[in-house]
């Protein structure tokens, strides 16, 4: 099964989630009230022209009065401007309505998205997302813009036509109505067959869109494993299937619109029929009877859009069941609703205090680890891959909240900062560098207008990175593709720690940050590395070791324990992990020079 196959959901119609989405409509009710009031009173107007039209051939015709067909024109081109004016009104205003509805469904859904932790991102693909923030939220404009006010409407125009035609004559009417069965039997098989094949196409879409984004996003490893044929044959058949399902829908479609025009003809048939004899014994007029026909074919109009409101209104159902259940997803991180305040003065201390940290259940990451790092300390921390290196950054900032145990950072328990405090301690250097759309003078900058274009150089120029952004075209101002795929990994890097320089933070956390730089490089950084890290707290986590040889202290960590603590040298005389990870890549470097 495909992680999106829960796409298949929701019901037909739930009120409780009809509540709340009409909740979004509150704040716009007087545009809502006045559009609603615009379609009353045309589908008022829409009864009036067969009225119209009976009077001026039961009355003004076989008399000759010009003069009253005359004013019968003009009434009628009237109620056409006045329809005209009604109709542009309502559509103008809800179209506007469902467009400041997504925008504020948007936003909302954005800014939940910037609270949830990184938890959640773990669990949940990028696609599926954006899903949710784009095409669920179009569903709902049309919902809003064309579904719930537009559905009165109709409602009223039928009702309306009904009354008048039980008043004009019951026994045409009763004509009319008789084809109703016929109408609701062909309705509850469109119905019943749409609702699946709308909920398979939309299926369809969501997988499509996953596997571009999975695709477009790594076409580097397709290309470089040859697996274009591969996975154009896998798109082709997510492809094809897309099209069958639409095909399939556009089928019921096509069966549905020209089965009610058959039915409306039978209807007019009958009418035409018996109401013909009926006019021809004088119990009918003929103007009746040319009414009942317009009003026939106004009859059924509405019952077809009901139809495909029903469409709207299922699309809608389920894109927001998708849309409440990603809003109502709990921030399993969240600031304090008091948060304390750092000391004055205080310069970066760090302490774990027996913390414990499982990212599910009881698998625990982190055990019982313990460490102090003073203000102004530098320290290392290495050990096998996943022996809980990153997961200490994770926590410490907060991203993860610690299974048991504490982390303080100057005296405070980091659950008590708020994260604007907290994480503004924080200066971090990833390997894995993420840049902005944007210039390169903004990337560094990141939004940060206290940050002139003076400090942004300086910045650059600390850890040589101007020397490759003064040969760019446009220096400072080049603009950055997304993700930076115009620049190196190195060159990503360097703006990597210009970026961490220029917010000037209290404590310094680099993971892996010279681990993709080749040797000339990491000697810049190395460099760079000794103004940026003084008087400030620093935590490094490197595999090479030879990054973190001259650290104040390195922690050493195995299997999601604390083995081993101190400088350098301690850590070679003691001859224990520290001391197998040295030799360990020694040997390898070693075997390495020896090559050819």
């Amino acid at each position: 099964m495909s992680i999106h196959d829960e796409e298949v959901l929701g019901k037909a119609y739930d009120g409780r989630l009809m509540r709340r989405l009409l909740g979004y409509l509150r704040p716009y009710w007087r545009h809502a009230g006045v559009a609603l009031v615009a379609i009353v009173l045309g589908s008022v107007l829409q009864l009036a022209q067969p009225w119209l039209t009976k009077l001026a051939i039961d009355r003004y015709i076989p008399a000759g009065d010009l003069g009253g067909m005359a004013r019968i024109a003009l009434l009628f081109l009237a109620v056409l401007v006045a329809a005209f004016a009604l109709e542009f009104a309502q559509t103008w205003l809800m179209q506007m309505t469902g467009q400041r509805i997504m925008r504020d469904m948007r936003l909302q859904l954005y800014e939940h998205l910037q609270r949830l932790s990184l938890s959640y991102y773990d669990r949940n693909p990028v696609g599926r997302l954006m899903t949710r923030v784009t095409s669920d939220v179009d569903v709902l404009n049309d919902l809003f813009s064309a579904g719930v006010v537009a559905i009165f409407g109709d409602v009223f125009t039928l009702l309306g036509i009904m009354i008048v035609l039980l008043v004009m004559d019951w026994r045409l009417a009763l004509l009319a109505f008789s084809v109703l069965p016929i109408i609701v039997a062909i309705t509850q098989w469109f119905r019943r067959h749409v609702r699946e094949s709308y909920r398979t196409v939309r299926l369809l879409t969501a997988r499509i869109n996953a596997f571009l984004q999975e695709n477009i996003t790594g076409m580097a490893t397709v290309q470089l494993f040859r697996r274009e044929r591969r996975n154009f044959e896998d798109f082709d058949r997510i492809n094809r299937d897309h099209r069958d399902a639409n095909i399939d829908s556009i089928f019921f479609y096509a069966v549905f619109y020209p089965a009610i025009e058959i039915v409306g003809a039978l209807a007019a048939a009958l009418i035409l029929w018996w109401g013909g004899g009926w006019v021809r014994d004088g119990s009918l007029t003929l103007g009746s009877l040319v009414a009942f026909l317009q009003y026939s074919q106004r009859f059924f109009r509405p019952i077809s859009d009901m139809s495909e409101k029903f469409n709207v209104l299922q699309s809608a159902m389920a894109s927001s069941e998708r849309i409440f259940r990603l809003i109502d997803t709990p921030v399993e991180v969240a600031g304090p609703a008091r948060p304390a305040a750092l000391p004055s003065g205080a310069r970066g201390h760090i302490a774990f205090e027996h913390v414990w940290f499982a990212y599910k259940g009881e698998d625990f990451v982190l055990r019982d680890v313990s460490f102090e790092v003073a203000p102004g300390e530098r320290v290392g921390v290495v050990g096998a891959t996943g022996a809980g290196k990153s997961t200490i950054i994770n926590l410490l900032l907060r991203f993860y909240d610690v299974s048991r145990g504490r982390i303080l950072v100057d005296g405070i328990d980091v659950r008590e900062l708020s994260f604007e405090e907290l994480r503004g301690l924080f200066g971090l250097v990833l390997q894995d560098v993420h840049l902005f759309s944007g210039t390169i003078a903004g990337n560094i900058r990141l939004g940060n207008t206290g940050l002139d274009d003076r400090a942004v150089r300086q910045a650059a120029e600390a850890v040589h990175a101007s020397a490759f952004i003064e040969r760019l075209p446009q220096k400072y101002g080049t603009a950055v593709a997304e993700r930076g795929a115009t620049l190196s990994v190195g060159q990503k890097q360097l703006l990597s720690f210009a970026r961490a320089l220029a917010f000037d933070p209290r404590i310094l956390v680099l993971d892996e940050a010279t681990s993709s730089v080749d040797t000339e490089t990491e000697l810049l950084i190395r460099d760079a590395l000794h103004v940026l890290m003084a008087g400030r707290t620093t935590i490094a986590i490197a595999h090479r070791l030879s990054t973190i040889q001259d650290m104040d202290k390195i922690l050493v960590l195995h299997r999601g324990e604390l083995r081993e603590m101190g400088n350098h040298q301690e850590l070679l005389a003691r001859r224990g992990i520290y001391y197998k990870l040295y030799q360990l890549q020694y040997q390898n470097q070693e075997a390495a020079a020896r090559q050819p």
